[in-house]
């Protein structure tokens, strides 16, 4: 641009002329590089190469695979830990045996069966699993029937109580009024050791006291002398707190406490020498007792059986005789018939030498009583007119005369 006082322009300051050569130049580097922008065309596949080909670059992805593994971890968890401390055990067939000697169960005492022994309703998870307070213990006994844990209580022997017949032992009622008064409807934890041969689960029990104190209930009944320790040679358990038991033991024994005083207590019946007796020693007694009442039973059963056996014999040997003896009466009367037949013929022939009267030798033959099996023949004609037969002592010169005067046939 020119001002108007300016002159002619210079060359230097004369516009240049566009070269339309060189303009063009960029134009097409440009539209070039637009090209090489768009991204490359992909090659096609076939449809049945596609089927067969997975990309498992989505799977790849942290999001994608570990809210699954995180659900199914969580799952399998929350199984084993139900399994283990949140499932319910009924009776003692559904324990495992891997809890013995390692596990423990809470639960609630329901009853009490004697100074040793109870039954337990288990609570898993106690308070926390809504036991309580969500969760109710039944509470009448056909609701209980076959959902129960019989327990004895490990390393301690109650005095018996009477039952089978047996008679009960000094201080058994007293065990018994503790064991009710300290466990019944309280929430007990039994740390298990075994399972007896009575399918009842050998275990220490502890209860809490006033809130926060732990009390050994079979630890308590030595204490009081209300227990022994247990004497078996087989079966006993301590959970290696023997030696403790023994201590306590020892302890009541010098106090004189509970069975230790000699006195028989509430129920008591003294032993046959008046001593004191264990529990062990009482069990061993009563089953001498029991063995000596088997056998002289199985004697009286025997002696018995034989009895039965020696009479059956003398019988059938009664039976043999009598059928002996019956078979030659049979016989004699048959003899007696054939010779009686041929009298009755010849009276028919055979004219009476004197007359006598009718009625009288009619009469004794009614009224003498026959015998069915010996009196065979039948009376003729001229005998139930009254006359008599030639042979029998007939007329003057016979001996009594007459059917019913003289002997009968089978008794000559």
């Amino acid at each position: 641009m020119r001002w108007p006082w300016s002159g002619r322009p210079s060359d230097k300051d004369a516009d240049p002329i566009p070269d339309t050569s060189a303009a063009s130049q960029p134009r097409e580097s440009s539209s070039s590089s637009s090209l090489a922008n768009f991204p490359a065309i992909k090659q096609f596949t076939s449809w049945t190469d596609s089927l067969n080909k997975t990309d498992w670059t989505h799977y790849r992805d942290p999001h994608t695979w570990v809210p699954p593994a995180l659900a199914v971890g969580a799952a399998l968890g929350f199984s084993a830990f139900y399994r283990s401390y949140l499932r319910r055990i009924p009776t003692t067939n559904h324990i495992r045996p891997n809890f013995f000697r390692k596990r423990s169960l809470l639960g609630r005492v329901t009853s009490v069966g004697d100074g040793d022994n109870f039954h337990m309703f288990h609570t898993p998870g106690g308070r926390l699993a809504g036991w309580g307070w969500l969760r109710k213990v039944p509470s009448y006994r056909k609701d209980l029937k076959g959902k129960t844990i019989p327990v004895r209580i490990a390393g301690v022997d109650a005095p018996e109580c009477a039952h089978f017949g047996r008679p009960a032992q000094p201080y058994s009622g007293e065990a018994l009024d503790f064991l009710t008064q300290y466990l019944l409807g309280r929430r007990i934890r039994a740390y298990l050791y075994r399972r007896d041969q009575y399918d009842r689960v050998v275990a220490r029990i502890v209860v809490r006291r006033f809130f926060f104190f732990k009390r050994d209930v079979g630890l308590e009944m030595i204490k009081r002398g209300l227990a022994t320790c247990y004497e078996a040679k087989t079966g006993a358990e301590f959970g290696g707190r023997e030696a403790q038991y023994r201590i306590a033991e020892a302890k009541a024994k010098a106090k004189k406490k509970g069975m230790w005083s000699g006195k028989l207590g509430r129920d008591g019946v003294a032993s046959p020498t008046g001593e004191l007796e264990s529990p062990r020693e009482y069990k061993t007694r009563m089953a001498a007792l029991d063995a000596e009442k088997g056998a002289a039973a199985a004697s009286s059963t025997s002696s018995t059986g034989a009895a039965a056996t020696a009479t059956s014999t003398t019988a059938s040997l009664g039976t043999a005789n009598t059928a002996s003896h019956s078979t030659p009466s049979s016989s004699s009367s048959t003899s007696s018939s054939i010779r009686s037949t041929p009298s009755a013929a010849s009276t028919s022939s055979t004219t009476p030498a004197a007359s006598s009267s009718p009625a009288s030798p009619a009469s004794p033959a009614a009224a003498s009583p026959a015998k069915p099996a010996v009196q065979t023949t039948t009376p003729s004609p001229s005998q139930a007119a009254g006359r008599p037969i030639p042979g029998h002592g007939g007329g003057k010169g016979g001996g009594s005369g007459g059917w019913g005067k003289g002997p009968l046939p089978s008794k000559r």
